[in-house]
């Protein structure tokens, strides 16, 4: 059962879903955006930050105070349904990250649809980890966290590193991974009604402006690739929420892949619950932590 605090807040996030029903594609960016401010000041004494500025998109470094390995890296990709997240949010969890584990993260603002549409995001994903790779970071030593859109982001990231030939990294972290826009999974439907964040008519409309009808292309959804030789990966998702099955069944085909998957599904928890401040969040992270001191060279 969840926590009282994670109770308290799931019931706060209730009360707002009709505002997030009526949230317009600038709301959700503003929102965000204010989010990962607060994120980043609340670990504003644990990291600093350093802007990188690419042709197509902005990214930054975190990087912690106390930096346990200067030649490991974490690329992460922020959440959003590819609409909504600028470098602000993207800051926010990716503070968190540099802090808990004490290594740097590599945080991508990439494109956002419905400026810009498929493979754009993919694209400047690919480009931030060739940075990475063309930085010195050994392909070895790279891993990838995301979360939502990000989760599913890092996964098609992966594929089109295999399809270019280039070296996979090391490890996934994937939280509630958006790994299914054609939204086949039956979480979908179970949990429409106990989903207290998520909104299903919002997640198809976002899936189409970036994706337009092409929502099975393995680049978009990876459910539907060819996933052998992925990186070993741990998945975290919460029971009570719509894309639950997204992260259930992207398990269950790594697995069947041969890839090693770690999945975690938290009762009565909702989308993305390890970026709020509560007990529930404290182990995920720990769980994030363990994994990734397990890094072989």
């Amino acid at each position: 059962m969840p926590s009282f605090k994670g109770t308290l807040l799931r019931e706060q996030l209730r009360l707002l879903k009709p505002i997030v029903r009526r949230a317009t594609i600038q709301d959700s960016r503003f929102v965000q955006n204010k989010y990962g401010e607060l994120g980043a000041k609340g670990n504003a004494d644990k990291v600093y930050f350093e802007p990188v500025t690419f042709e197509n998109y902005k990214a930054a470094w975190v990087r912690p105070q106390e930096c346990e390995s200067d030649d490991k890296a974490i690329l992460y990709l922020h959440g959003g349904g590819y609409t909504a997240g600028h470098l602000e949010y993207a800051l926010g969890f990716g503070s968190v990250l540099a802090a808990e584990t004490g290594l740097s993260a590599f945080c991508v603002a990439y494109r956002l649809a419905p400026e810009y549409v498929f493979p754009a995001a993919l694209e400047d994903a690919v480009h931030a980890y060739k940075y990475l790779l063309d930085a010195g970071f050994s392909p070895d030593r790279i891993a990838l966290a995301g979360e939502s859109a990000g989760g599913g982001l890092e996964f098609a990231l992966c594929l089109r590193l295999r399809d270019l030939g280039l070296p996979m990294p090391s490890q996934i972290v994937a939280l509630s991974p958006w790994t299914d826009l054609a939204m086949t999974g039956a979480s979908y439907e179970t949990n429409e009604e106990v989903d207290p964040s998520l909104v299903r008519e919002s997640l198809a409309y976002y899936a189409r402006l970036y994706a337009r009808d092409d929502l099975q292309n393995p680049y978009v959804s990876p459910l539907y690739g060819k996933l052998e030789g992925m990186p070993p990966s741990m998945i975290i998702v919460g029971s009570d929420e719509l894309l639950r099955d997204d992260s259930v069944r992207m398990a269950q085909r790594l697995k069947q892949s041969g890839s090693s998957c770690q999945l975690y599904i938290y009762d009565g928890m909702w989308h993305v619950f390890p970026v709020f401040s509560i007990p529930e969040s404290k182990d995920a992270l720990e769980k994030i932590c363990n994994f990734l001191k397990d890094w072989q060279p």
